[in-house]
């Protein structure tokens, strides 16, 4: 699983024209899943992603965790995380898993981060053509793999 997290003072999914999702501080996170990712991947990411200190504390110092703000989270599904540019000029996304495969974990993915942060977490939803709106607020933006935990 690769996930690219951006702190925002808000963020928001627009699904043909209806607003599906909205949040104001926190996180938003775009979500790639490959075929390999298990439940390993989910606890070791989401673990990560709640106790990551990018919030700036009273002396503005990166100090502080989403769960430390009690921040909003907003999960998207983004397959294009786990595009290939090796060949040519057109990335290939063979690497990202297929729906029957990632819906699941995508859905776990959700489910475990509300159980960490102990709140609703806002989704887009998976597949659609989403517009995602953000005001990344630093800006802050981290890529995390749970394949390459550096």
């Amino acid at each position: 699983m690769k996930v690219v997290i951006q702190r925002v003072s808000k963020a928001s999914v627009t699904i043909e024209g209806d607003l599906v999702a909205n949040i104001n501080s926190g996180l938003l996170i775009l979500l790639g899943i490959v075929e390999q990712d298990t439940q390993d991947d989910i606890d070791w990411l989401v673990n990560k992603i709640a106790n990551c200190r990018i919030f700036n504390d009273d002396n503005q110092v990166m100090n502080k965790s989403l769960i430390d703000i009690n921040g909003e989270a907003l999960v998207v599904s983004q397959f294009t995380l786990h595009a290939s540019t090796k060949k040519g000029n057109r990335p290939s996304y063979i690497k990202a898993a297929k729906p029957d495969i990632a819906i699941p974990l995508y859905e776990a993915f959700v489910k475990q981060l509300q159980s960490v942060l102990d709140k609703p977490v806002q989704t887009g939803q998976f597949g659609a053509d989403m517009k995602v709106e953000l005001l990344n607020d630093g800006p802050v933006t981290i890529i995390i793999d749970s394949k390459n935990k550096e």
